[in-house]
């Protein structure tokens, strides 16, 4: 049965058997210390903020029975995906560095295969649930996803991950040009710069929401009978207004 969603910028009916949860790059490297994300300058207690949400997020997907899908950034160990402009990186003080490869606290930066690579315990797939292993920022290109949505006769995407405006947001314009309904779930998203992070949401739901929707995860906890997360009844700053102006 069909349940009542509230996002912007309007509200519609969820069809739970034709919905998957996508989960973006939930992964050491880019969570933890000492991996890619830390490696660049980013503070990654950043992105931490969101992992309760996103935990709630599968709790309550996944007893409703509805299917989740991860993806994980990372590349073959011969790096023979990588192509070179990926792996100059500019360091704080203005120099190229070469940080795909390199070794780490958690092995060898993006490496499939290697302790970074992997999703963080918190929320980790159980078997059944499959991960998608791209080479990009998008998580339809160089990946078999479009093809296990269509075999699951999958219409509707909930997204949340990291970070929301480089693999979320480039999921979520690749899901709509394929046709796909994608619903980002703000809250559990988060980026190494907030007014990245919000800018991003607003260009999903702007217009009328030209690449999608947004919604967060109580919104959509509740929304599927579950109890309203013990996490939302935390004090917590207001959420700063991001407007957007229509082009004339």
């Amino acid at each position: 049965m069909a349940f009542r969603l509230s996002m912007e910028p309007f509200d519609a009916d969820v069809d739970p058997d034709a919905t998957a949860l996508i989960i973006i790059d939930m992964q050491r490297d880019f969570l933890e210390p000492g991996g890619f994300g830390e490696s660049l300058g980013n503070d990654v207690g950043l992105l931490q903020r969101c992992v309760p949400r996103v935990e709630a997020c599968i709790d309550a997907c996944r007893e409703r029975g509805i299917g989740l899908i991860y993806t994980r950034e990372g590349h073959r160990p011969d790096m023979s995906d990588v192509f070179p402009r990926k792996l100059q990186q500019i360091d704080d003080d203005g120099n190229v560095r070469r940080f795909i490869g390199e070794d780490g606290p958690m092995g060898r930066i993006l490496i499939r295969g290697e302790p970074g690579h992997e999703i963080v315990r918190d929320v980790e797939p159980i078997e059944g649930e499959p991960i998608i292993d791209k080479p990009g920022k998008g998580s339809f290109y160089g990946t078999d996803l479009e093809l296990i949505l269509k075999s699951r006769n999958i219409s509707t995407l909930l997204v949340c991950g990291v970070t929301t405006e480089v693999c979320v947001q480039t999921t979520i314009r690749e899901a709509n040009d394929r046709g796909f309904r994608a619903i980002c779930v703000g809250d559990a998203c988060a980026s190494y710069n907030e007014d990245f992070h919000y800018a991003s949401l607003a260009m999903i739901s702007a217009q009328g929401g030209i690449f999608g929707s947004v919604t967060d995860s109580v919104r959509l906890v509740e929304a599927l009978g579950f109890p309203r997360p013990e996490y939302a009844e935390e004090e917590c700053e207001e959420e700063p207004e991001i407007v957007v102006e229509e082009e004339e």
